[in-house]
């Protein structure tokens, strides 16, 4: 279902993906089967998007994003992808971010670009991510730091 507010300039949309009002898709942006695509999202040309994953309303994703399956996007999180940015002046190549498998990010967190949060880590709402993130990890604060070790439900099994 793509809402008829929604600027969806890609054909490459899975089956089931959901698309709400006011959310921009630019044409090269590929989105799997099964997604939840809030409104007020904007979603570059060199994005890829897993199966089952949900973004949140106010996120915008820029070149280089990369969100594998059933990642969770909470609201307003915010993505960088240009180490140096400046006005007019564009690097010959974005920085690459990835989001693994199964990873969950708080509302309002910052990712800067160049970084992989690996599998099922789990991003505190409001945290500044600034250098990647260890699988079944949880993070917190600014810069981000490492508390806790998590189930695959999130849940804490071992603080550190």
């Amino acid at each position: 279902m793509i809402h008829p507010t929604a600027d969806v300039q890609t054909a490459n949309i899975g089956p089931g993906t959901t698309v709400w009002q006011f959310a921009v898709i630019l044409s090269g942006a590929t989105i799997g089967a099964n997604c939840n695509i809030n409104c007020h999202t904007f979603i570059e040309n060199d994005v890829h998007i897993g199966d089952r994953v949900t973004v949140k309303s106010g996120v915008y994703l820029w070149d280089g994003i990369r969100l594998e399956d059933d990642v969770f996007v909470g609201p307003n999180v915010t993505f960088t992808n240009d180490k140096y940015p400046r006005s007019k002046k564009y690097p010959d190549a974005f920085q690459r971010t990835t989001v693994c498998r199964g990873a969950s990010l708080g509302a309002n967190a910052t990712i800067l670009g160049g970084i992989t949060i690996h599998e099922k880590a789990l991003i505190g709402a409001g945290s500044v991510v600034t250098k990647d993130v260890a699988a079944y990890t949880l993070v917190l604060g600014n810069p981000a730091r490492a508390v806790a070790r998590v189930n695959d439900d999130g849940e804490i099994i071992e603080t550190l």
